[in-house]
């Protein structure tokens, strides 16, 4: 990675009046350009926008456990390349969207609900789910679905549950398509939930204390998980919504106002902060926090693309720094005007063309 030195030309100076001494540089706005990677629209002969919204051609769940019954969908091509896909949060569900990152003549699209989450059932429900709970259910949805390997394709928590699973299924995985990289260490969640991003987003940080009483804010998460597990519904949704919105209010470089509404919705924050403040406060079931950076070499040779946003302040670009570090053989995508979210335009063309990559795998 390199930056171009800015020319000259590019700074107006003057002096401030009373301080002749005194010589100021400002940029001059007559000297900027728009690099060619921002461009996203057809001057950009390899920008992709993804394919068009296509239906399920089967849907069903599977019992899992006792408790648990997940559901789960393919759509695409039957006898194309299977893919999985695991979806963020944990808590986040799949929406139909997802469908769009992948070539539907192409792939067989297998995507399901993780415990709790979506349309799985029990919802939101807290018992037997763990990380290697979910990692057991990915591979009874593949016996179930008869699928010998597939390209495993998941981004923020997802990048969490596609490492932990490959690491432990090696020989089920034909490649990665990781984004948002997050492997749930406590450096990573204290950015996030504690202090970091709150200077970058300090008007949403407000809102998202103000359900915290100041005595408890030296551990929000921990103050939020006895909120969304408490006994009384008033007080679980008060904090679900408080907590969902704060990540819904910067998961994009330019705050999508329609994602930002996300966080109302009941239904959704409560599956998404239970689940979520559950898998953090036990520090997501791993047996330290380095343990997937420890695990690379069990999945040095898969094939994998990494797709990062410069300016992701859930999962800043330090996790994907570190990967990147410990698995150099992984090709990095940085998007250089991108948050978080994988809809946002330059993380969409660069996850669309590596399942292109890997479509014919």
């Amino acid at each position: 990675f390199s930056l171009a030195p800015i020319p000259q030309h590019a700074f107006l100076s003057y002096t401030i009046p009373g301080k002749p001494g005194l010589l100021c540089s400002v940029m001059n706005p007559d000297s900027l350009t728009i690099p060619p990677h921002t461009k996203h629209d057809d001057e950009c002969a390899d920008f992709r926008t993804g394919y068009p919204p296509i239906e399920a051609y089967e849907t069903g769940f599977l019992q899992v456990s006792d408790l648990h019954n997940i559901y789960w969908e393919q759509s695409g091509n039957p006898a194309g390349n299977p893919v999985v896909v695991l979806h963020g949060g944990p808590g986040g569900g799949c929406p139909p969207s997802y469908r769009t990152y992948f070539d539907p003549a192409k792939y067989r699209i297998i995507m399901f609900d993780q415990r709790g989450a979506g349309q799985s059932l029990p919802f939101a429900e807290l018992r037997e789910n763990t990380t290697w709970d979910l990692v057991s259910d990915i591979e009874k949805l593949r016996v179930h679905l008869g699928v010998e390997k597939w390209v495993v394709f998941g981004g923020s928590w997802g990048s969490t549950l596609s490492l932990s699973y490959s690491q432990k299924h090696r020989d089920r995985v034909k490649a990665l398509v990781l984004r948002g990289i997050f492997m749930c260490r406590r450096p990573e969640l204290a950015f996030f939930y504690q202090e970091g991003s709150s200077w970058l987003f300090p008007d949403a940080w407000e809102k998202y204390i103000a359900v915290i009483p100041e005595v408890e804010r030296h551990d929000m998460i921990s103050a939020y998980y006895r909120r969304v597990t408490d006994d009384d519904p008033a007080v679980r949704l008060e904090a679900a919504k408080a907590w969902t919105t704060w990540e819904m209010s910067t998961s994009n470089l330019i705050p999508n106002e329609e994602k930002i509404a996300q966080g109302e919705d009941p239904k959704f924050a409560e599956a998404f902060a239970r689940i979520e403040t559950h898998y953090f406060v036990h520090g997501a079931f791993m047996r330290n926090d380095q343990q997937l950076l420890e695990d690379v070499d069990k999945i040095r040779d898969v094939p994998c693309t990494i797709v990062q946003g410069r300016y992701d302040v859930v999962c800043p670009m330090k996790s994907c720094w570190d990967l990147h570090r410990a698995w150099p053989e992984a090709d990095v995508k940085v998007v250089s005007d991108a948050g978080h979210s994988m809809s946002e335009p330059g993380i969409k063309s660069e996850l669309v063309k590596a399942c292109d990559l890997y479509a014919d795998l």
